[in-house]
């Protein structure tokens, strides 16, 4: 990574002397980097990115700016972007005014001004807007103005706390790329808090996943999905089934390989798998078994043996609960040893017409996509 514009060193933050909200928090940042703090309500992600505001002090530790501790300069003087869920645009001004009025407490020229309001309109595609009143715009278009505002100024870091939240889905997704789509022309380094999972996946270059305080993992969206580090962060990214059992034995770790293979038992003694001992350590030890739907297929009970797709390695019987039809793929959920919410995502082809609701049918994965995690009860 190259070098960061952003330090969190060993920051802690609490608002009654006792109860930690951040717990020892270390991140740094890169410039030009898009980084999301993910997390439940609760978590801490707001509470850091209030911190590095300036809005809250950290009760520990220290936050550096290119190396310089900006822990007493005031939220004014740091020169950030700010984009709020309620967007915190003037009513009583234009949209041109709101985009100036930053510009003009930094005393820039009048020319200055007018060239830098244009471009910054130009950036959200809002061009002829200038002289309408915020009363007078969509949701959508507000949410733009309130990014333009943002970025009119040309600050190095921008911090995006929940400002899709009061919007529509449609819009939501629309707001997404358009924010993915400056960040990319323009370089900016960006840091967005939300507790959605599908926006963080879209739009960030890493995600930081907050639970109780502490950063569980921060990777690219790829890795954090594929290759969750614990039970929390693959149950909080995407949908993730899993079965709580014990682990019986742990091979050697191939070379080449990040994860040694484990087996683990469960459902009462009744099934024994293979999968990637990502942290679990011994055989005795609690686990969780973690598969993602996409992953898993469902097979006839005479054809689950001889599976067509050689990738399959695992197999268990199941009954057929549900089906839903969702267009480019249908939705199965079966029980297995009374697990009734075990879901598998299917393909839409004629492969799976042998599946009726209340019939048998085998489930199965390879077990390279199913990982052993910590226990979390």
């Amino acid at each position: 990574m190259v070098e960061p514009l952003v330090r969190f060193e060993h920051v802690q933050k609490s608002y009654d002397g006792e109860t930690l909200v951040v717990k020892d928090l270390n991140l740094a940042i890169a410039k030009g980097e898009f980084l999301t703090m993910l997390g439940p309500s609760g978590s801490g992600k707001t509470t850091v990115l209030m911190m590095l505001a300036g809005f809250e002090a950290p009760t520990h530790g220290s936050i550096r700016l290119r190396d310089q501790a900006i822990d007493r300069v005031a939220p004014h003087k740091r020169g950030f972007g700010m984009v709020f869920q309620n967007y915190a645009l003037f009513p009583h001004m234009s949209v041109g005014e709101n985009l100036a009025f930053p510009l003009k407490v930094r005393n820039f020229s009048r020319s200055e001004i007018e060239r830098k309001v244009a471009r910054a309109l130009t950036m959200v595609r809002l061009e002829k807007m200038t002289n309408r009143r915020i009363s007078q715009l969509s949701g959508g278009q507000q949410q733009r103005i309130a990014v333009a505002r943002a970025l009119v100024f040309e600050p190095e870091l921008v911090l995006m706390d929940e400002p899709l939240g009061a919007l529509d889905k449609n819009l939501r997704e629309e707001m997404q790329y358009e924010i993915k789509r400056l960040h990319e022309e323009l370089g900016i380094t960006v840091v967005y808090v939300t507790h959605d999972q599908s926006e963080a996946l879209t739009m960030s270059n890493r995600i930081a996943v907050f639970d109780d305080g502490v950063i569980q993992q921060i990777d690219e969206p790829s890795v954090l999905y594929e290759q969750p580090n614990n039970s929390f962060v693959a149950t909080f990214i995407g949908e993730c089934n899993s079965f709580a059992g014990e682990v019986v034995s742990i091979g050697r770790q191939k070379q080449n390989s990040s994860h040694a293979k484990c087996r683990v038992r469960f459902g009462e003694g009744k099934h024994e798998v293979q999968a990637l001992a990502v942290n679990v350590n011994d055989a005795g030890q609690k686990a969780n078994l973690a598969v993602r739907p996409e992953r898993v297929s469902l097979a006839a009970p005479g054809a689950a043996a001889n599976s067509s797709n050689g990738s399959f390695d695992t197999s268990l019987a199941a009954v057929v609960e549900e089906l839903i039809y969702l267009g480019d793929h249908i939705r199965a959920r079966v029980a297995i040893d009374g697990n009734d919410q075990f879901i598998v995502k299917l393909p839409n082809n004629q492969k799976f017409a042998f599946l009726k609701v209340g019939h048998q049918a085998h489930v199965v994965w390879h077990s390279d996509d199913c990982r052993a995690l910590d226990c979390v009860g």
